[in-house]
């Protein structure tokens, strides 16, 4: 009776998150913003995040590899730039959502930021401005990469 073993219940299997995709359709105004938060100006960033913007001030935080951003871009609507994020940093089932849900720009935007030059190519002839995200995009990315390949820096 005391030493009798539970029953073990089989792991219950979490559902899917469902969450509607929001649209990313922003005044070219808030899109120089973003890329000036992209490109580190945290006073930009924080106005973005405290005016209605949360989701691209939260992306720049996910862009330098925060876990949590990256979760709440998910969970909030946002899924498709925590995949722009991923697919920029190489993962093909990232890229291949991108494409499968036609998000053609930010499919191209994850490309030129792993240096496919057709791909900033296509971005500078189909949307100028996501070409110069893309590429501050990349510059956050690259610099991240050479702090961690550094000789010099202590890496845990």
């Amino acid at each position: 009776m005391f030493f009798k073993k539970k029953k073990e219940e089989e792991p219950k299997q979490k559902k899917p998150v469902i969450a509607k995709i929001k649209p990313l359709n922003y005044s070219d105004k808030i899109l120089v913003a973003w890329g000036e938060a992209i490109s580190g100006n945290a006073k930009i960033r924080d106005f973005l995040i405290k005016n209605g913007y949360k989701e691209l001030g939260v992306f720049c935080f996910a862009l330098t590899n925060d876990y949590k951003s990256q979760q709440w871009l998910i969970q909030n609507g946002y899924p498709h730039l925590s995949a722009l994020i991923k697919a920029a940093e190489g993962d093909r089932k990232a890229l291949a959502w991108l494409h499968k849900y036609k998000f053609d720009t930010l499919k191209f935007m994850a490309l030129a930021i792993q240096g496919d030059k057709n791909a900033m190519e296509w971005l500078r002839k189909k949307d100028p401005f996501a070409q110069q995200l893309a590429h501050k995009m990349k510059m956050v990315k690259d610099h991240i990469e050479e702090r961690n390949n550094s000789v010099h820096q202590i890496n845990p």
